[in-house]
């Protein structure tokens, strides 16, 4: 009698369990609108009210570097816009405006071929026009760093947040390591 091996399947997470397990948590979690603080001593915002407004300002600064590269390279804008799309909701349910939409002074890219820097704060202030890099494999490669290290900062900051926001800072994490893991994806 033969002895046969079993198939060989890949390790680690499937594209769809990781986009399943990202939509899950978001529907979860809720992307509900701001509940309003009572931890508030004097009129100084609590520690949640903070966490919230600067959650915000993270995603509408990520969705200005989405509609930067989607302006700045055009053949993204189909698989970008979707992406920059959800990140616009995740300002929202933070309390944001969500305002941040591609238009035409949206920067071209920069004249060096080098990409810009991963390490860049993602939480700079969205008005400040991104640097874009000149090739759309860069371009990817830079918003899978600043979805990362949103990611990243959020997953730490929930550890210390109340309830409802640490679900939706852990829901919308996830959805960023999705984003993440999408860019690189496609650009293999």
């Amino acid at each position: 009698m033969p002895f046969t091996l079993p198939s060989r399947t890949p390790t680690g997470p499937r594209r769809r369990s990781l986009l399943a397990s990202a939509a899950g948590a978001v529907v979860l979690a809720g992307c509900s609108a701001p509940e309003s603080s009572t931890d508030t001593t004097g009129g100084s915002p609590s520690a949640a009210d903070r966490a919230r407004a600067r959650a915000a300002r993270d995603s509408e600064t990520l969705a200005a570097r989405y509609a930067a590269v989607i302006t700045a390279h055009p053949p993204l804008a189909e698989r970008l816009s979707p992406l920059r799309a959800e990140v616009v909701r995740h300002a929202k349910a933070f309390g944001g405006t969500g305002s941040s939409k591609p238009s035409a002074t949206a920067p071209s890219p920069s004249p060096s071929p080098t990409p810009a820097s991963p390490s860049a704060s993602v939480s700079a202030s969205a008005s400040a026009s991104p640097t874009v890099p000149t090739s759309e494999k860069d371009a990817l490669t830079d918003l899978a760093s600043a979805e990362r290290t949103l990611a990243d900062q959020r997953a730490k900051a929930l550890l210390e947040a109340p309830g409802e926001l640490a679900r939706l800072l852990a829901s919308v994490a996830a959805a960023g390591a999705a984003h993440a893991f999408l860019l690189t994806e496609g650009a293999k």
